[in-house]
Parts: structure tokens; C-alpha cells; sequence
């Protein structure tokens, strides 16, 4: 059986976790940020886990992860 590919850009989104659950950054944080408050920005820096629906098409985009 041949080798898969890795989703480049799901690679760079997600990591793996010890649990072999995802964990993902939040959006909201690249530009526009003087309107946002300062908690806001703080509570957007810390990583979260990625919704049980979507780790089945995680998987298949990062099987080696």
C-alpha cells in the first residue's frame, strides 16, 4: 500500500495531543485588534481542543500525526 499524504495546512493548524486528541489555536487575533478588548486578546491566546465531530477528518488529513 503507498504511502499518504499529510494536509499540509491541517499540519500547521493542529498538534496531536499525549490523549491523542487534537488541540488547535483560536481565530480573532491576526489584525483589527484595537477595537478588542485586552481579556479578549489574552483569553484568545490558549490553545483548545478541536469539536469531537471534526477528529475523524483530522485524522484522515494528518495520518502520521
Amino acid at each position: 500500500m503507498p504511502k499518504l499524504k499529510t494536509n499540509r495546512g491541517a499540519a500547521k493548524r493542529f498538534k496531536r495531543t499525549a490523549s491523542g486528541r487534537f488541540k488547535r489555536s483560536q481565530s480573532h487575533l491576526n489584525h483589527i485588534l484595537t477595537k478588542k478588548s485586552t481579556k479578549r486578546k489574552r483569553k484568545l491566546r490558549h490553545a483548545t481542543m478541536i469539536n469531537a465531530a471534526d477528529t475523524r477528518l483530522i485524522r484522515r488529513m494528518l495520518p502520521y500525526a
